[in-house]
């Protein structure tokens, strides 16, 4: 049986379902990273810690930080936990541009319940 296609909508909702509880109390600085996704469901969100709390919403954000290209796969994976972004960024699973010390500081401080 054929897998059905994910929608840009439902890869939104299931990040957002994953960290809108995250724990960012470590982070004390603004972070925003647009995420790219390439491919099915192709599609951009942001992603940024404002007041040491995360917000995921389904648009462009143009004064990010930094940008992550990915497949939905990779970003689906990444939200249910079944890879960690450390190591998706370190094998090449997806791209990052822009600046890495904010991207240390997801990475290295924000804890997933």
């Amino acid at each position: 049986m054929a897998k059905r296609p994910v929608t840009y909508e439902q890869i939104v909702e299931k990040v957002r379902k994953t960290f809108e509880n995250a724990d960012a109390r470590e982070v004390f600085e603004h972070v925003a990273i647009e995420v790219d996704i390439v491919g099915e469901g192709a599609g951009a969100f942001y992603f940024e810690v404002a007041e040491r709390a995360c917000v995921v919403e389904p648009y462009n954000y143009y004064n990010h930080d930094g940008r992550i290209i990915a497949t939905a796969d990779v970003i689906l994976k990444l939200a249910a936990g079944k890879i960690r972004m450390r190591e998706a960024w370190e094998s090449g699973l997806f791209r990052y541009e822009g600046n890495e010390v904010k991207f240390q500081l997801l990475m290295d401080k924000i804890k997933l319940q």
